[in-house]
């Protein structure tokens, strides 16, 4: 094949990538446009099931008898045991008068059950349902972060950070104060490069707790200052707040000289990575453990984006988050996602 013609076949391919990117699109488009069919045909199936009881015109034995008719006059139609009936009415009257019946047809149904079954308030399944979405979420990813108690965590972060001395620019609000690893699989004796390989190692899962905007920069990013270099642990840029993001692992409780050591690297970033249309870069010393009463004495001068968090290896029981989110909501605290207190 001669080279003018290599050139012609490499124009075409170009051409003919763009009609595949079609085809995926519209695969795309139909699978959402069948998605919100079946959420919306199991609303009205859950409507119907819920009027008829209301009106004492059927009772649970009419609906399981519902569901042996659906089976044996049509086999061709799955999905519609007489558990499966139950979630419809379920799903139908927790949503009927709530403004986040619009968000629903964007969820498979799967992931609309796991929300429906494993969270207990309004404001728990709307924060679940915006993530979803926002995040794609399968239903492996979404189940980790409920059992997790992502949306606890998140709430509790909100309410420290609140907190005028833990954190001066706004940017640090989308970190959380604790952060949950179990993925790692780390022993029970371990150094901070065998954390930051791990971390490395799971990055998918990593971007899972930490949130989807995070793109990877390096690990043991080189700085040079005068005529000495100087390593960050991970390095990353954050899509949303378009800033750099360092990361400082370790393995021990938070000292207040890490701090100084991150304000340099942040300092050295901002002069000699960043670029002039990125905001100020960020820090995030990722601790074992910390002292609230040490981190408020060290972050109370300090004028850089910072956050002080910490990780934990195992997951939190979820019981004992819940009992921490009540007292915050109990004692002043408000539900921001559902607008109650």
């Amino acid at each position: 094949m001669s080279e003018a013609s290599n050139k012609d076949l490499v124009h075409f391919e170009k051409q003919f990538d763009e009609v595949v990117q079609l085809i995926a699109k519209a695969r795309i488009d139909a699978l959402k446009s069948v998605n919100r069919e079946l959420i919306q045909l199991y609303w009205k199936v859950g409507e119907y099931i819920s009027n008829k009881i209301q009106k004492a015109e059927w009772g649970e034995r009419i609906v399981s008898q519902l569901a042996v008719f659906i089976k044996t006059h049509h086999p061709e139609i799955k999905g519609f045991s007489d558990k499966n009936l139950w979630r419809m009415k379920q799903f139908y009257e927790v949503y009927r008068d709530s403004k986040l019946s619009a968000l629903l047809r964007e969820l498979s149904w799967t992931n609309n059950l796991l929300i429906l079954s494993k969270s207990k308030t309004e404001g728990e399944r709307g924060f679940y349902i915006k993530l979803t979405i926002q995040e794609r979420y399968s239903s492996r990813e979404l189940e980790r972060q409920i059992d997790s108690g992502y949306y606890e965590r998140t709430m509790l972060s909100k309410k420290v950070s609140a907190v005028p001395s833990q954190s001066k620019n706004v940017s640090t609000s989308l970190f959380k104060e604790t952060y949950v690893l179990e993925f790692l699989n780390l022993p029970d004796s371990f150094g901070e490069s065998d954390l930051r390989s791990s971390l490395i190692r799971n990055f998918r899962k990593f971007v899972l707790e930490f949130g989807g905007d995070f793109a990877f920069v390096g690990e043991e990013y080189r700085l040079q200052v005068g005529n000495n270099d100087y390593f960050i642990d991970l390095l990353f840029y954050h899509r949303e707040l378009r800033c750099l993001v360092a990361f400082e692992l370790k393995i021990d409780d938070f000292k207040p000289e890490y701090l100084g050591k991150l304000n340099f690297y942040l300092e050295a970033l901002d002069r000699d990575v960043k670029k002039q249309h990125e905001s100020p870069s960020v820090g995030v010393i990722l601790c074992k453990s910390k002292d609230g009463e040490v981190v408020e004495y060290a972050m109370k001068r300090n004028m850089s984006p910072a956050k002080i968090a910490e990780y934990k290896t195992k997951l939190i029981p979820k019981r004992l988050l819940q009992h921490k989110i009540h007292e915050f909501f109990e004692f002043g605290g408000k539900d921001k996602t559902s607008g109650r207190s």
